[in-house]
């Protein structure tokens, strides 16, 4: 196993940097939604959530920094203000998923369609009291937010990145039969295709076999095979 090092710490800055400047921007935009760059900034928004939440999947497998009290901010800081989730309970349930892939005992995985497996993904992760967070912080925020840009550039966005998480990232790499052990599946090589769709978790095999490189170094990984 690799030992991380302090540049995935600066990359997880990067994102959550990313993602905070331009939410903060966007909460202040005047919207017009006959405006192109509407719809643009909301797939935009999308991929910096979809980020957040990759960054907290980093901090699981202890890949942002050689200091575990490091990777365990990051990942409550990012599962935060991603949608109130408690990284303790994702921690678990993740590395549940790899530990035992393709089973019934995988939180991840349903012998089922795409919507029925989407719903049952959804629902292992969702508790009540994250909703009743959500809702408290969106009715505070509107006080001093325009309740469209909130909607549009925090709601929307965030709701939009757990179907490309999923999509991606677990219906994609584990739905059928595979002939391995990692029963998975990954994209055919293409990086920037790999990095918009998904922070090159779309190399799905590449990280079941190596969960110590960090999705910024995924790409190599998929070289090397």
């Amino acid at each position: 196993m690799q030992r991380s090092s302090y540049t995935g710490l600066l990359i997880a800055l990067l994102v959550l940097g990313s993602w905070a400047l331009s939410i903060v921007l966007l909460m202040q935009w005047h919207v017009d939604l006959k405006n192109p760059l509407v719809y643009l900034f909301i797939l935009l928004q999308m991929h910096l959530y979809t980020g957040l939440f990759i960054t907290a999947h980093d901090a699981m497998h202890g890949t942002i920094a050689p200091n575990k009290k490091m990777n365990d901010a990051a990942g409550f800081i990012c599962t935060f203000l991603y949608a109130s989730f408690w990284y303790p309970k994702l921690y678990s349930k993740h590395h549940q998923h790899h530990n035992h892939v393709h089973t019934d005992a995988d939180p991840d995985y349903h012998k089922g369609s795409f919507f029925s497996w989407y719903v049952r993904f959804i629902r292992n992760y969702l508790s009540i009291w994250q909703i009743v967070v959500m809702a408290i912080i969106f009715n505070i925020l509107k006080i001093w937010i325009p309740q469209q840009n909130l909607i549009l550039f925090w709601v929307v966005p965030s709701l939009l990145s757990t179907l490309q998480l999923f999509y991606f990232g677990t219906y994609l790499p584990h739905k059928g039969e595979h002939g391995n052990k990692h029963h998975s599946r990954s994209l055919p090589r293409n990086h920037f295709f790999a990095f918009i769709s998904c922070y090159f978790f779309g190399y799905h095999y590449e990280h079941h076999d190596a969960p110590w490189v960090p999705w910024w170094r995924l790409w190599k990984v998929k070289e090397s095979k």
